[in-house]
């Protein structure tokens, strides 16, 4: 790897939504810095963090409408059988749910798991039970997207956390989304479920690691749509 290569992945893109919060930490840091050298150092490595936190690299995303891809960096905390949120209207039965929780030190841009329109966005207010906890996906603060594509119906929900106190959507309900597009994030500490129609397999189990726009976590049937498609 050349010089330049490695300088250039080291410098990791910080998403905008962070700045306000970097600046926030960086001005607390100056401030403590004039009462105590020790406090300083504290205040500088949260400001550290916080920039590592807002971190949003570059994914590469396989172009295949068979496959549903990761909408977050996490540890896969579930996957099995449950009923949606009812509010999304896809009914009272049980769909098969996958679902990926992310630390404090997770990247936390969130990103469409399959191609296709958005045709519903509903948000929720809530609880902030910790993420990992299975009635987090009901009682939690929680906004779900709703998106049709071309092999069928499916859900990603943005879960808060413990210590998360706010879901970022910054897409709409009619927009089209391409796969592993990024269309929302939470800050500090949540989860993402993602509810698959009926002919999706999962292709991954709990305590597997997942990146975002990356990791393959199911697969539709033999006789889907497959064309390779094209990240906006």
């Amino acid at each position: 790897m050349s010089l330049a290569n490695s300088i250039r992945n080291a410098f990791v893109p910080i998403h905008p939504e962070g700045y306000p919060f970097i600046a926030g930490f960086a001005a607390v840091t100056v401030l403590l810095g004039l009462f105590s050298g020790f406090l300083f150092w504290i205040g500088l490595i949260l400001t550290a963090w916080c920039i590592y936190f807002y971190r949003d690299p570059q994914r590469v995303t396989p172009l295949d409408d068979r496959l549903v891809i990761s909408p977050a960096d996490g540890v896969i905390s579930a996957v099995g059988p449950a009923v949606p949120p009812r509010e999304l209207g896809l009914g009272s039965s049980e769909m098969t749910r996958v679902s990926v929780f992310m630390n404090v030190f997770s990247c936390h841009v969130n990103r469409s798991p399959a191609r296709g329109r958005v045709t519903k966005i509903e948000y929720r207010p809530g609880k902030f039970l910790n993420a990992e906890l299975d009635k987090a996906s009901s009682e939690n603060e929680r906004n779900g997207l709703v998106i049709q594509s071309p092999n069928g119906t499916l859900a990603v929900v943005q879960i808060a956390g413990l210590v998360a106190r706010r879901i970022v959507c910054w897409t709409e309900a009619g927009d089209a989304l391409g796969v592993g597009e990024r269309f929302g994030l939470i800050r500090f500490g949540s989860r993402l479920d993602v509810y698959l129609p009926a002919d999706a397999a999962p292709r991954v189990a709990t305590g597997q690691t997942a990146v975002a726009g990356e990791t393959v976590i199911a697969e539709f049937s033999a006789g889907a749509i497959t064309p390779l498609v094209r990240v906006s």
